[in-house]
């Protein structure tokens, strides 16, 4: 039966078990389950949900654009967007390597999450907005290429959930396994 594990990626950690010659922390350091691998990918600087699993079937549906599975992201973002930005993620947004498909995209009120290490650099000038968007491909760094295209950077990425599976409770570091 496959294993798949539900793991809170922290900020700062490389999205992969081996070092390659990195003084970062790696999954090895908080996953110790041995054949495991993560089914797609979170940025250094990205945090939240992250899927690993043995089966190599079910990584290539979870991980492939074709599948179409849902990833919902928190987002801080600076300023204030508008109705018209957000109008523009719904649509989808032109970027350099072609059109995105259309985002589930809503304001909300600041989550309540941990502290991140470090902390997100607060500007007394410029405010900032959390946003829930939802995407169904993967291209690279896509949720803050999307935001900074409609006029707002992303300053904090959190993926909050993967289709059916989300963060709940896990704490960053922790992970849990569950059936499927």
């Amino acid at each position: 039966m496959p294993r798949l594990i539900l793991f809170n990626k922290p900020f700062g950690v490389l999205c992969q078990f081996s070092r390659d010659g990195s003084d970062k922390p790696t999954l090895a350091d908080f996953v110790k389950v041995p054949g495991v691998y993560p089914a797609g990918r979170l940025d250094t600087d990205s945090e939240g949900m992250l899927l690993l699993t043995d089966d190599g079937k079910l990584q290539a549906r979870i991980a492939d654009p074709k599948f179409k599975l849902a990833k919902t992201y928190l987002v801080q973002v600076e300023g204030e967007p508008n109705e018209t930005a957000l109008d523009m993620l719904r649509r989808g947004v032109e970027l350099k390597d072609g059109r995105t498909r259309p985002a589930d995209a809503e304001l909300i009120l600041a989550p309540e999450l941990w502290p991140r290490d470090p902390p997100v650099r607060f500007r007394k000038t410029v405010p900032d907005t959390w946003l829930r968007l939802t995407i169904r491909e993967g291209k690279n760094r896509q949720v803050r290429r999307m935001t900074a295209a409609v006029g707002h950077p992303t300053l904090r990425l959190v993926r909050w959930a993967v289709g059916e599976w989300s963060l709940d409770r896990l704490k960053p570091g922790e992970w849990r396994e569950v059936g499927i």
